[in-house]
């Protein structure tokens, strides 16, 4: 087949005659001399960003240890695994203790609200009941700990001591403001 035949050839498609060439050629140039920096720019930034990801996907240190050394990896997820197990049974027991705590401080709170109940029934004074409960179960629940005395404290101030008075203060006094209209004019 002979492109310099003007389409004599009785091929079964149509020849790309001379003007045909031309034509191609002449677009080619066209599309190249409008836009070849651009093209130009398109393809060196696609040839670094294949050279960029290549180098991502060789530098991944779980795909060339994961090629190598397979039982390396799975010893490593069993391990991991392991220790999520543990981590996880820990975590458990903290919350099975914490229910525990949670259930023996609801069941305080409804003995304490049912002896204040009697007390009421009964017409005596609740609030000494219940300061006496919550002594016994301190006392019960620090059995181990050593009690704290506390020091005896005197008063800050003496008893007859009144701030509007102006008496045993220090040296801030209130004194009370003139009466009657101002005297301005």
């Amino acid at each position: 087949m002979d492109l310099g035949d003007g389409g004599a050839a009785g091929g079964p498609g149509p020849a790309l005659g001379r003007g045909g060439l031309e034509a191609l050629q002449h677009t080619v140039g066209s599309v190249l001399s409008g836009y070849g920096w651009y093209l130009l720019l398109a393809a060196v930034a696609v040839y670094l960003l294949v050279q960029k990801v290549s180098r991502g996907l060789a530098a991944r240190p779980g795909a060339a240890e994961a090629a190598e050394e397979p039982d390396v990896v799975v010893r490593r997820q069993e391990a991991l695994a392991a220790a999520r197990l543990r981590m996880q049974e820990e975590l458990n027991a903290q919350a099975e203790k914490y229910k525990e705590k949670q259930r023996q401080l609801e069941e305080e709170r409804r003995r304490q609200k049912i002896a204040m109940w009697e007390s009421m029934q009964e017409g005596k004074s609740y609030k000494g009941n219940l300061k006496l409960n919550q002594q016994e179960a301190e006392s019960g629940a620090s059995a181990s700990a050593v009690p704290k005395s506390k020091p005896n404290k005197k008063p800050l101030r003496g008893g007859g001591y009144n701030p509007l008075s102006g008496e045993g203060g220090g040296t801030c006094s209130w004194r009370p403001g003139r009466r009657g209209p101002s005297a301005g004019g």
